[in-house]
């Protein structure tokens, strides 16, 4: 990279922090003080999900993305359920309990019955969780403080049907989530499969 290209990046990078820090208001209503939260991004709607957390609107083009990929595990006694995620960051345990852009948790769904919070985009399904027959794995994106991540009214989810057969798992393939999109907008896979 030359010497150029490089102060341009760290001058753009002091130009946003300079416009962040002097605010964009000329009076005093609306305006954050020190070490007051920015306010929560998208707006809450009526709905909410099986739990009863409200569900968290989004404009489409700001909303995060989420694919599901289930495959035998090697040993052949579980799943291997991995993520692929577009906008969206896992944090960590412990981090606060507030509704951050394209930031929070999975939770993953077995037959529409919650089965692990995922922090990290792998995951193991117990063999116990998925009996003979044919399931759909589901994960659905939240913000960090509980509410459900959604765009036009849908939960921003994908959903894997899976077949288990009594010797060797089958692998899943995924669905589009309830509002016809994978994810909430299309399939976060780079390769445009969906994942």
């Amino acid at each position: 990279m030359s010497w150029t290209r490089r102060s341009r990046a760290v001058l753009a990078v002091c130009a946003l922090s300079v416009a962040a820090a002097a605010g964009c208001g000329t009076g005093d209503a609306g305006e954050r003080g020190i070490g007051e939260s920015p306010p929560a991004p998208g707006r809450l709607l009526d709905g909410t999900d099986e739990a009863g957390r409200p569900y968290r609107e989004v404009r489409e083009g700001a909303a995060p993305e989420v694919g599901i990929e289930v495959q035998p595990d090697a040993s052949g006694a579980g799943w291997d359920v991995r993520l692929r995620l577009r906008d969206f960051g896992l944090s960590p345990a412990g981090t606060a309990p507030r509704a951050l852009p394209g930031r929070g948790v999975a939770r993953l769904f077995v037959d529409g019955h919650p089965v692990a919070e995922l922090r990290d985009p792998e995951h193991r399904l117990s063999a116990g969780l998925v009996p003979r027959g044919t399931h759909q794995v589901t994960a659905r994106l939240y913000a960090d403080d509980g509410t459900v991540w959604a765009v036009d009214g849908e939960p921003v989810e994908c959903t894997a049907d899976l077949t288990a057969s009594g010797s060797e798992p089958a692998a899943a393939t995924s669905t589009p989530g309830a509002d016809g999109r994978t994810g909430g907008g299309g399939s976060p896979d780079p390769g445009g499969k969906a994942s």
